[in-house]
């Protein structure tokens, strides 16, 4: 049976939403994995369970907004540079970890009580 463009779509999204589980299963400091698109969209993503979420549901669409712009632009000189590899922002309560993958954009937040991010990094860029 030929697959449709809607099933493939499907199996895209569903092969992404294992892959957030696995980065969840990673460390229990994660709070939140998901992916976004190139425009900001989100693909798929989860909360832990209990974890209550710091932004509001317009200031994520704002985050993933700016995330995926920025993404975007850095783009432009990765032909000077090298590709990106990731990003990390280090915020008061929690660290954001970007990770690109073709087109779409990791986003995992951790709680600060982790201690070894880098290799937190090392594990999801072997999961993506």
């Amino acid at each position: 049976m030929v697959k449709t463009p809607q099933d493939k779509w499907n199996d895209t999204i569903l092969k992404l939403r294992k892959q957030c589980q696995n980065i969840m299963k990673v460390s229990d400091n994660i709070r939140y994995a998901g992916v976004i698109n190139e425009y900001g969209r989100t693909l798929t993503g989860m909360v832990k369970p209990g974890i209550k979420p710091l932004l509001k549901s317009e200031q994520v669409k704002n985050e993933f907004f700016i995330m995926s712009t920025l993404i975007t632009l850095r783009q432009n000189a990765a032909s000077a540079v090298g590709n990106l590899e990731y990003v990390v922002l280090k915020h008061a309560k929690v660290s954001i970890i970007l990770l690109q993958k073709n087109k779409i954009t990791f986003y995992v937040s951790i709680d600060n009580k982790e201690k070894t991010p880098d290799k937190l990094i090392l594990k999801i860029k072997k999961i993506i």
